[in-house]
């Protein structure tokens, strides 16, 4: 029998199984941003022209995710938009629980506070509800069939880890001040760590979805096939991170560099 989307019709059990995880996943994964008070404070008094950038960006981002690591395998691009749009329920559902149980919003908190404070919160959250599959799921027996990445697949997959890991830190007051206290020498130190750094967890460590270099290819080759392009891929999400949250606003070139 013909399937519409899913590759196969799942028992009740199943379904509260993904939902459980994609829940376990928006709360471990957004867990330290929502007890960060600068992304608070952002919820409140961020453009909002800005903050609704960011949420639809995030939309066609998550449909790519679901492309590689939704809740289950799919097969159309309309399960992957339904499993994107659960994945922000989930995640706004969890942050605004987790925010009202945290103090951070009440029945005196505005409306436009809410929404604020909830939308900046859910963005983390949606990605780790997605990445729930992977990184919770039960092992290989969940899902025997191994998709191999492309190139481009796996260029899009370093963007996701650059935009989750730079929600941790984009919106803290610690870059900015770590902004000042660096001279020149500090970031073409920290420029050249960086890259040895990335060139190590994907080709020398093992670490899970890493790549090899076979014994044909020349390491510069690989370093730059991947490292290169995923080092400018980490500083341009930086940078638009940073722009979002009006960390660059009245800086020159070299102070936001």
């Amino acid at each position: 029998m013909a399937q519409s989307g899913r590759t196969a019709s799942h028992p009740p059990n199943r379904v509260f199984r993904d939902f459980g995880r994609a829940a376990g996943g928006a709360l471990i994964f957004s867990l330290p941003m929502l007890m960060t008070m600068e992304l608070w404070s952002l919820g409140f008094y961020l453009d909002r022209l800005r903050l609704l950038l960011l949420v639809v960006v995030t939309l066609p981002l998550l449909v790519l995710l679901s492309r590689h690591i939704g809740f289950e395998r799919t097969r159309g691009w309309r399960s992957d938009v339904f499993d994107s749009l659960i994945a922000l329920g989930v995640a706004a559902v969890i942050s605004a629980v987790v925010l009202f149980l945290l103090g951070v919003i009440d029945a005196e908190t505005s409306l436009d506070a809410v929404l604020g404070k909830i939308s900046i919160q859910m963005i983390p959250a949606s990605i780790g509800a997605l990445l729930a599959k992977s990184q919770l799921g039960a092992g290989s027996g969940d899902d025997p069939e191994e998709q191999d990445e492309s190139w481009w697949g796996e260029l899009f997959l370093m963007a996701v880890g650059a935009l989750f890991l730079g929600l941790n830190t984009a919106p803290t007051e610690e870059v900015m001040v770590i902004s000042y206290q660096m001279t020149h020498w500090h970031a073409l130190a920290l420029v050249v760590l960086s890259l040895l750094l990335m060139h190590g967890f994907v080709f020398s460590v093992g670490f899970a979805g890493g790549s090899e270099v076979s014994s044909e290819e020349r390491w510069w080759s690989a370093f730059i096939r991947m490292t290169l392009p995923g080092f400018i891929i980490a500083l341009t999400v930086s940078f638009c991170l940073l722009w979002l949250f009006a960390r660059t606003d009245g800086l020159s070139f070299d102070s936001a560099l």
